[in-house]
């Protein structure tokens, strides 16, 4: 019983791990994104 748990427990914590990462991913490729559009119509305004 206990070592289930532990697996199941490892389990998540990798998955949740993941997650983390893929989201701070994608904010990130958003953030860049976000800024380099924004800069590209603000040199094309001028």
């Amino acid at each position: 019983m206990k070592k289930e748990n532990q697996v199941k427990k490892h389990k998540n914590t990798d998955k949740g791990r993941i997650f983390v990462k893929v989201m701070a991913g994608i904010l990130a490729i958003l953030m860049i994104g976000g800024t380099a559009i924004s800069l590209i119509y603000a040199l094309m305004a001028n």
